[in-house]
């Protein structure tokens, strides 16, 4: 991980070496040739996948594609009005993170959906994801396709889904004022309620407290404020979750912390288009979100 005062000056050198003008402090991470990005890509993933790693025909088990393949071009920049977007394609799962490790910082991106949707998912709602504080390698979860993180869920909204939706990847875990909806069965950020221990008692899962997603077609604006194990996630500039004591079970069942790390983006089953995408240094949580931590 590079030192806090590294990043910051990235950030100066970033100024000459993108067509997209950010605002001072704000450092460009997209351009047209994914400098500061790898991929990873492991399956195509199937109907009735439950979680295991997949086989070959011969029934032995099947081997990820791996890094920095781009099998399909799962991972492309197309220059829109001189700026650069990516658009990830969704057919094979996987995602695109950073090279370098950050703490400590804001970042904000812009996203759209594309028209296309993948097995195993065509039936579901678009879907896609910003996984931060990153670490190790990708394949530990659910999907075999990710790094050990904490999501930022970037879903199409449906009941039960919406954008910033939280989920633990991997036996990440970490505390979440919330509530269950009147159902019983889903968690809901609650800046009100009680904090929830994520990550324990099969509870991996927690809404969004509304849905501030932009009309199909149009670009949402997507903000996370990630400081010293606590996190904010923001949609159009509503604050919709807020993450504390970001964490992960070690072997050993000592809780850890993961407050730093590369930044993922998901490849999952569904066309998604990201464009702007900006990060910023911070020494601290900025005032007007400390209520959500107190």
């Amino acid at each position: 991980m590079r030192k806090w005062t590294a990043f910051a000056l990235s950030v100066v050198l970033a100024a000459t070496t993108t067509s997209f003008h950010a605002a001072p402090g704000w450092e460009p991470l997209l351009d047209k040739k994914l400098s500061k990005w790898r991929t990873y890509e492991s399956y195509r993933h199937q109907l009735g996948y439950r979680g295991k790693q997949p086989l070959d025909a011969q029934g032995q088990l099947l081997a990820p594609i791996g890094y920095d393949k781009n099998e399909a071009n799962v991972f492309s920049v197309v220059m829109q009005k001189g700026e650069p977007v990516l658009r990830i394609s969704g057919e094979i799962y996987g995602c695109i993170f950073t090279k370098q490790d950050y703490a400590n910082y804001a970042l904000k991106l812009k996203v759209k959906w594309g028209n296309k949707k993948w097995v195993p998912r065509l039936d579901e709602p678009r879907d896609s994801g910003i996984l931060y504080n990153s670490q190790g390698e990708p394949g530990v979860d659910y999907w075999h396709s990710w790094m050990l993180s904490q999501e930022f869920q970037v879903s199409e909204y449906q009941k039960g889904n919406a954008m910033g939706d939280f989920w633990c990847i991997a036996n990440s875990t970490g505390d979440i004022r919330a509530a269950y909806d009147a159902t019983k069965d889903t968690l809901k950020f609650n800046p009100t309620a009680a904090p929830v221990v994520m990550g324990k008692e099969g509870r991996n899962f927690c809404q969004a407290s509304a849905n501030y997603e932009s009309p199909k077609g149009e670009w949402t604006e997507l903000e996370l404020i990630n400081v010293n194990g606590q996190s904010v996630h923001l949609v159009n500039g509503h604050v919709v979750l807020a993450l504390d004591k970001s964490g992960f079970t070690a072997a050993n069942g000592q809780r850890q912390p993961l407050t730093h790390g590369k930044i993922q983006l998901q490849s999952e089953a569904a066309e998604v288009f990201y464009k702007d995408i900006l990060i910023k240094p911070l020494a601290a949580m900025p005032a007007e979100y400390a209520k959500y931590f107190n």
